[in-house]
């Protein structure tokens, strides 16, 4: 059973026909086939989210499907049942999972003993399926690998040059996957305290050996904007992390993605954002909502990133489909 934990999972070339998959899908739109019909995703959630659960929701639906959302009040996880007996139940009646939690040892140990494939809807330390709805933004901009394209991406491609700005958490260990994978240069700045974990940062710097990815992490968010096409930040609290606003909104002081900090960028670049975000702290209000925010799009990109990656993971797991 192949799952999708991180981008670590698939090789290049499989990211890539997964990306193809998506655009062959977002291009078709109202024509897509009811691949799904008659298929269930449970939705797990145990922490709470606006873009993941919509695009879960709506994506199964117009692929012909039914989706369950499972909060942690709804199920035995949420009052201690074992996740393996947990894990055994659900996917003994559906068609596939979508977990959403804390620690990502919860969804390696729930993968273990899931018989359907299983998407990490976000962990604590990984957030791939953010980061393949960002690439297909970047591919729609003209900002991608070039010897990645195939007919439906724009012509005269731009090589990736991204700056990510701010806490080095699930979103910058992601983008460190995606540069080593598919081969760009990812710059990341952080405050000395909040870098990227040194065994992820590791491990990516051997596949760039193959991939000719280039990952340069350090403090100073000027030098890693400058020049870069795609800027990208996170806030600086993720969920969970409440209780260390304060004290983060001190350490993150200079790391506000404002226009000054964009003007050091190339001239077409492009701004993305997870979202949720907070005006004022990681990106200025002028930024997020000016001519070179694609944060909306990127948002919407997540519904057919979702559909995208539910059909890549049936097809490689030999699920029967609809036609």
């Amino acid at each position: 059973m192949r799952h999708f934990l991180t981008l670590n999972d698939f090789s290049r070339d499989e990211i890539l026909q997964m990306l193809d998959v998506i655009l062959e899908l977002k291009s078709k739109k109202a024509s897509i086939p009811l691949y799904f019909k008659g298929k269930v995703l449970a939705m797990i959630f145990e922490k709470s989210s606006t873009r993941t659960r919509v695009s879960f929701e709506s994506g199964m639906y117009q692929l012909g499907g039914h989706s369950i959302f499972l909060s942690h009040k709804d199920i035995q996880l949420g009052r201690g049942e074992p996740i393996k007996d947990t894990a055994r139940v659900i996917s003994s009646m559906v068609d596939m999972v979508m977990m959403r939690t804390s620690e990502h040892q919860r969804l390696e140990e729930f993968a273990k003993y899931c018989c359907v494939p299983l998407i990490n809807g976000l962990s604590d330390d990984f957030h791939p399926i953010q980061l393949i709805a960002d690439y297909l933004t970047m591919i729609e901009c003209g900002i991608y690998v070039p010897s990645h394209k195939n007919a439906l991406y724009p012509h005269n491609a731009k090589e990736p040059i991204v700056a990510y700005i701010g806490d080095g958490n699930n979103m910058s260990h992601s983008w460190i996957n995606l540069a080593a994978k598919l081969g760009f240069t990812l710059r990341i700045a952080t405050p000395p305290k909040y870098a990227p974990r040194a065994d992820i940062v590791e491990k990516a710097q051997k596949l760039c050996a193959q991939s000719g990815g280039k990952i340069i992490i350090g403090t100073n968010p000027q030098e890693a904007v400058s020049g870069a096409n795609v800027v990208t930040t996170d806030t600086w609290a993720s969920m969970g992390q409440e209780a260390q606003k304060e004290e983060r909104k001190k350490a993150f002081q200079g790391f506000c993605v404002d226009t000054q900090m964009m003007n050091l960028a190339q001239s077409d670049a492009i701004f993305l954002h997870c979202l949720p975000a907070y005006r004022g702290q990681e990106v200025s209000e002028e930024v997020i909502e000016g001519a070179q925010s694609r944060v909306f799009l990127e948002a919407q990109n997540r519904l057919h990133a979702q559909k995208g990656i539910m059909l890549y993971l049936a097809k490689i797991n030999n699920l029967t489909l609809s036609e």
